[in-house]
């Protein structure tokens, strides 16, 4: 049964085009050609990239927030009621009026008490600015590595130049070390990434996260077993070109430099626009969709690797929607508070008015800034 499945998984014709062979892409003459066990070590790797991660974060990023002075505001905890958590975990987290009378009663507590307790609780579930800050300067420097690398490998290759030349000869293209080491390091970071994204800040757009990351590794891992490597280290060198732009603006946000992120994040959404909704589909795609068809007909290999260059683009469309509607904020000037959107909630009651007065609050805590920054 396994092996039946097996034969149909790798058979020739979807994977590659008619009159083409696994035969034809055996290593001889010197020549060394992409394999599927390549990409095996690519789950260790990934692994092993979450551990030099935790380090990063640990004795890079950490003392890199301090020196930028990224600071956590104190936050005014929920006073533990049972009745109230029971709410908070198995129903909503916003409870809507009738549900704030009715915990009322069942928990003893006044309405403005069940709101403020409500309000200081999902404040306590929200991620640390810290938390934050060091995720982005990881993503920060993989991406900004990962793009000078992606520049070495394609930078002096024909292809870069004339994006005919990514299918002269195709399938027979022998594998570069160098794309080799790209190949294997971008997808072991996608890994990790899809790994650690339960635990990671979570955003808004969280499932387009999880389609986008799903996406890039079947992409990347397709892209190699049909030889597809030419394209794919242009896409994804593309894709990296903006992303650091993007995680430094975070960074910033967090420290505080209010104009440094508002900048940065302008350069950012102009080179997104330019590399994935002008350069990726009016370049790259229709290098992928018309120029294979000059030299086989199409086969199941080019509609599938095509599809998710679709999905792919369709997210791109989504975040540059979201981009746009942001980098308009900073140029009129319109934007609070900075990057992002999780805005801490503030309390507004007379008792807590009156603690911002006359000092700490009776339960031992400070009253909070009520100046919190947007965050991601």
């Amino acid at each position: 049964m396994f092996q039946t499945l097996y034969s149909y998984f790798w058979w020739e014709r979807l994977w590659l085009p008619e009159n083409v062979t696994w035969a034809d892409l055996e290593d001889r003459d010197g020549r060394v050609y992409a394999k599927a066990s390549d990409l095996y070590i690519t789950l260790p790797l990934a692994f092993l990239f979450l551990v030099v991660r935790h380090l990063f974060e640990t004795y890079v990023a950490t003392p890199l927030a301090g020196l930028l002075n990224v600071k956590e505001k104190i936050r005014l905890k929920a006073t533990p009621n049972a009745v109230l958590e029971k709410f908070y975990a198995a129903t909503t987290k916003h409870p809507k009026q009738a549900d704030v009378e009715m915990l009322s009663k069942k928990s003893g507590c006044t309405v403005r008490q069940v709101e403020r307790w409500f309000r200081r609780r999902r404040n306590q579930d929200r991620p640390s600015l810290l938390k934050k800050f060091r995720e982005a300067s990881w993503r920060f420097t993989f991406y900004l590595i990962a793009f000078i690398a992606g520049m070495a490998v394609i930078v002096d290759k024909p292809w870069f130049y004339d994006l005919r030349e990514v299918w002269k000869g195709y399938p027979i293209q022998s594998m570069l070390p160098s794309q080799y080491w790209y190949y294997t390091i971008e997808l072991s970071f996608y890994w990790s990434l899809l790994f650690s994204i339960a635990s990671d800040v979570k955003r808004k757009d969280f499932k387009e996260q999880i389609i986008h990351h799903v996406a890039t590794i079947i992409l990347i891992s397709f892209s190699w077993f049909a030889n597809y490597i030419r394209a794919g280290t242009l896409i994804m060198a593309l894709h990296d070109s903006s992303d650091y732009l993007l995680e430094s603006a975070k960074m910033f946000n967090y420290a505080g430099w209010r104009n440094t992120c508002n900048n940065i994040f302008i350069v950012f959404a102009a080179v997104f626009i330019v590399t994935r909704l002008v350069i990726l589909p009016f370049w790259i795609m229709h290098c992928t969709l018309v120029y294979p068809l000059d030299l086989y007909p199409a086969f199941f290999g080019y509609y599938f690797f095509n599809v998710m260059m679709v999905v792919l683009q369709s997210l791109h469309i989504f975040w540059a929607y979201l981009i746009i509607r942001m980098a308009q904020k900073f140029i009129t000037g319109k934007a609070r508070g900075g990057l992002g959107s999780d805005r801490e909630e503030t309390d507004n009651s007379e008792e807590e008015e009156e603690a911002a007065k006359n000092g700490p609050l009776s339960n031992g805590h400070p009253i909070l800034n009520n100046n919190h920054r947007k965050t991601d």
